[in-house]
């Protein structure tokens, strides 16, 4: 028996989280085992990391390999899986330059601090605003946290940095009341994903894009959830068809291996000159070498199809459990980021479904207190989705 349990959590752990009651200690694919040997199927894969699920054979190989060659050696230097990962990244989406740091939210500072750096550069220092959105969510840092639309994760923490307005989202007239020549960037998700999985009009995004080249305004696309094929496209704007001047990806970048990149053009890439931005690990070789193999597979044509069906099942199997229970008022998503908002008899109730479901060995997520998430691993297999159905659908008759 471990000398750890959950109590020492309590004991020696900041408790800025609230962790499950039970301790994961071994996961495969999508099954996960705690300490007590009990099994979960994987509806989170890490908050939307996992996307190949729980040690994947390939990625474990590459990490073994490349843990074996060369881990680190500063950016004072630069590395083959470094160099391979940014021409993997380049040859794939809009952009012509990469920086590689270490999260989703590092990704989002180096690209707020871009976006004002070029604004300075071309329009001069009166060029500074930002425009985002009411219940977005860009990361901890006290720059993201402020551009993120939810107060309750940046009040308290002394003075914000300034220039900054939030605006509804999906509202296209509120951005035109607020965007001006002072305007540098507007950043968005294309979906909303910590507060409730709610995925942009097509229409909106369209029009972002038209407002920033009137204005001079950098459009940045967080896709730090949304990205690496969880909508089924290996980045969102790919499917709305609106290319961003910056974008932003983390999370199932490394598969679970902390790594974020930020992805733009030639032209906005020279603001960050020599000196200009750094980080000590990012773009590290262990990092790149795994993200390079994840990418590799995420990119895969057949691999997309793939989770375009399995989205399809997915959704068709909570309608069919919402259609016999009537819990939900609303189920939204792309791909295999979905969210399920409860109905107006439950709501303020997520967590205590997160909780229940954890009893009958399956693994959720919230998305607010009212929506339940889902955001399994993209290579989830029939079998397992099919388990992780049957104790869902246990966990929403106990809960009715």
């Amino acid at each position: 028996m471990s000398a750890y349990n959950r109590q020492t959590f309590d004991e020696v752990m900041i408790q800025n989280y609230a962790p499950a009651e039970f301790i994961p200690v071994k996961g495969k694919g999508s099954r996960v085992w705690d300490q007590q040997g009990r099994e979960y199927i994987d509806f989170t894969s890490g908050i939307a990391v996992n996307a190949l699920g729980h040690c994947p054979d390939e990625i474990v190989a590459v990490l073994k390999e490349q843990g074996e060659t060369l881990w680190h050696s500063s950016n004072w230097f630069t590395s083959e899986p470094t160099l391979q990962l940014a021409t993997k990244l380049v040859q794939k989406t809009f952009a012509d330059r990469v920086m590689f740091v270490n999260s989703g939210a590092e990704a989002n500072e180096a690209a707020l601090k871009l976006a004002r750096r070029y604004a300075v550069d071309h329009f001069g220092t009166q060029k500074s605003k930002i425009i985002a959105f009411k219940q977005s969510f860009h990361g901890r840092t006290l720059f993201t946290v402020s551009v993120g639309g939810q107060a309750k994760y940046s009040d308290g923490f002394g003075p914000k940095p300034a220039d900054i307005i939030h605006v509804p989202f999906n509202d296209l007239e509120a951005v035109k009341a607020v965007i001006d020549d002072h305007t540098c960037a507007v950043i968005v998700e294309p979906i909303q994903g910590e507060s409730g999985v709610k995925p942009a009009d097509p229409a909106f995004l369209q029009g972002l894009r038209q407002l920033c080249d009137e204005n001079n305004a950098s459009l940045i696309f967080d896709e730090v959830q949304t990205g690496l094929s969880r909508t089924g496209y290996l980045y969102a704007y790919m499917k709305y068809g609106v290319v961003p001047d910056i974008l932003t990806s983390a999370k199932a970048l490394g598969n679970g291996f902390p790594i974020g990149a930020m992805l733009t053009t030639n032209e906005i890439a020279k603001s960050f000159s020599v000196g200009v931005h750094g980080t000590t690990f990012g773009g590290n070789p262990l990092a790149c070498a795994v993200a390079s193999k994840v990418v590799d597979v995420l990119s895969d044509e057949k691999f997309l199809e793939k989770i375009h069906r399995t989205s399809e099942l997915f959704m068709q199997k909570l309608a069919e459990l919402n259609q016999a229970l009537n819990l939900f008022s609303e189920i939204r998503g792309e791909g295999l980021l979905i969210g399920a908002e409860l109905n107006a008899n439950y709501q303020g109730k997520a967590s205590e479904f997160v909780k229940s479901a954890a009893k009958n060995g399956l693994m959720i997520l919230v998305a607010g207190p009212d929506v339940l998430r889902f955001a399994p691993a993209l290579n989830i297999s029939d079998e397992e989705l099919q388990e992780g159905f049957l104790r869902l659908e246990k966990t929403l008759r106990e809960m009715v």
